[in-house]
């Protein structure tokens, strides 16, 4: 028996609810879509289940709602910063950016809170330093803050 989440992020959209789920389930692995009709299309996103509706210009995506990837390595966090910031996403800082339709992601390694979570708080400041004068997180670069 397949149980269904207790919770559901439900995003609006102006008119591309279809164009948005299919955008996300190529972004991510182990995604489909589950079920669409012309207002409301659900799909999964690595386990996790979204419905999209299309509910006209009433409103928009603001930076009160993101959504954290955790990534593995650089190479995790380079793919899903670049599928998300192309055709019209823009980048952000300390790991943060909207994609085309103005969602809120951040892309999180794993070496980030790690890092700035380390009891060692002088060298852990220095990753927080280095953080915050990125856009996208570069694993080398925090470790190499971290280490210095």
């Amino acid at each position: 028996m397949t149980l269904s989440p207790k919770i559901t992020p439900f995003l609006w959209f102006e008119s591309q609810a279809k164009e948005a789920a299919e955008y996300y389930v190529g972004i991510f692995p182990d995604s489909r879509i589950l079920s669409e009709n012309p207002f409301v299309v659900t799909f999964e996103i690595c386990g996790q289940r979204f419905s999209t509706l299309n509910g006209g210009p009433h409103d928009r995506f603001n930076d009160a709602v993101s959504f954290m990837v955790d990534c593995k390595d650089q190479q995790e966090v380079d793919h899903y910063w670049d599928r998300l910031i192309a055709d019209g996403g823009r980048e952000s800082m300390c790991g943060w950016l909207k994609d085309k339709y103005g969602v809120a992601w951040q892309i999180v390694p794993e070496a980030l809170p790690r890092l700035i979570n380390h009891p060692d708080r002088a060298r852990a400041q220095k990753a927080i330093d280095a953080m915050l004068k990125m856009q996208k997180i570069v694993v080398a670069e925090l470790e190499a803050a971290f280490d210095s």
